[in-house]
């Protein structure tokens, strides 16, 4: 029995321990937007976050995870597509096929969480996701473009906080 904590919703699964996580996720859970790619963690098209750290869930056996951990999918980046990753690839119709983009995403937003601001260079040696279409160069603008969403969004939200202190104060 494993129990585990999957975008903020607890799963207690029968399950052997040396189950990959990404079949879990997709055939206990019925999370499906995490992707089975090569089933030898090179391409990232399984890519979860395990308390905000990119994970490829192919190989990540289930026995693996404590019930301590949280596990985030595709499903639980954000509950309306408003994370700045998810914005900027939108804006910048970033995906191709479509079908490493959720792997692609949680990685990026993964970079994200570690280095708010990163290089070209940083994004070439923390994103080794592999997408067959090519989208490499859009996905690096959409990295960048998420940084400049979530740096407008943090001022917005806190001009707002500001407004609100100095209306409480008047």
């Amino acid at each position: 029995m494993a129990k585990l904590n999957i975008n903020g919703e607890i799963h207690n699964i029968e399950v052997d321990g040396t189950t990959p996580l990404l079949w879990v996720i997709r055939e206990q859970i019925g999370l499906t937007g995490t992707k089975y790619g090569c089933g030898i963690a090179q391409c990232g098209s399984c890519t979860v976050h395990i308390d905000g750290q990119a994970v490829r869930s192919c190989v990540y056996p289930v026995a693996a995870v404590t019930e301590t951990q949280k596990i985030t999918t595709i499903e639980g980046l954000s509950e309306d597509g408003d994370h700045p990753v998810q914005q900027a690839w939108a804006e910048l119709d970033t995906p191709q096929c479509g079908y490493c983009q959720p792997g692609m995403i949680m990685a990026s937003a993964a970079l994200l969480n570690n280095q708010p601001k990163p290089t070209d260079a940083d994004i070439d040696a923390q994103i080794t996701n592999i997408c067959r279409c090519g989208t490499f160069q859009r996905v690096r603008e959409g990295i960048h473009l998420a940084v400049n969403i979530g740096a407008s969004a943090a001022s917005a939200s806190n001009t707002s906080a500001v407004n609100t202190t100095e209306g409480a104060k008047a």
